[in-house]
C-alpha cells in the first residue's frame, strides 16, 4: 500500500523497499503473517509520535476513583458521626469510593452488632449520593463497608 493509501499489487521485497527510499518512506510491515506480507510505505517516526500523542492525550482524560477511608469506633457520638458522614459525602461527591471502617477493641468484640447497625445507619445517612457495594462484613477486629458514588466515574477531573 502506498502513502496515500492506494494499493500498489504484490511486489518482491527489495522493489517494495526501492520504492520507499525513492520516496523517502519507510516499508513497514502490515501484517506479516499474510501469504504475501502485507507491507504499507509511511513515515515511521511521525506515526510513532502520533500515537504517542493520542496515548498522552487518553490518559490525560482518564481520573483513577481513589478509596478513601473513614474509620469510627462504636461508642462514636452524634455529632463526630455527622461530621463523618459530611466528610464521606464530600469523598463521593469527588467522585471516590469510600470504606466506612468499625474498629473494635477489647470487649466491644462482644457487640459486633453494635458496630453492624452503625455502618447500615451510615449507609443510609449517604443513600442520597452513593450506593452500598457490600454489606457490612466483619475482618478480624474490623468491620467495613464500601459504598461507591451515584454520580458518573467523571463527575469532577
Amino acid at each position: 500500500m502506498g502513502a496515500d493509501g492506494a494499493q500498489l499489487g504484490i511486489m518482491s521485497a527489495r522493489d517494495a523497499l526501492e520504492k520507499a527510499m525513492e520516496q523517502g518512506l519507510d516499508l513497514v510491515k502490515i501484517s506479516p503473517t499474510a501469504v504475501p506480507p502485507v507491507c504499507k510505505l509511511m513515515d515511521y517516526g511521525k506515526f510513532k509520535f502520533e500515537q504517542q500523542k493520542r496515548e498522552k492525550e487518553a490518559r490525560k482524560n482518564q481520573r483513577v476513583v481513589e478509596i478513601k477511608e473513614v474509620r469510627m469506633s462504636p461508642g462514636i457520638d452524634v455529632n463526630d458521626f455527622n461530621v463523618k458522614v459530611r466528610n464521606a459525602q464530600k469523598f463521593l461527591a469527588d467522585g471516590d469510593r469510600v470504606k466506612v471502617t468499625v474498629r473494635f477493641r477489647g470487649r466491644e468484640m462482644a457487640h459486633t452488632e453494635i458496630g453492624k447497625d452503625l455502618l447500615l445507619k451510615f449507609a443510609e445517612q449517604c443513600a442520597e449520593v452513593a450506593t452500598l457495594d457490600k454489606d457490612p462484613k466483619l475482618d478480624g477486629r474490623h468491620m467495613s463497608i464500601f459504598l461507591s458514588s451515584k454520580v458518573g466515574k467523571d463527575a469532577k477531573k
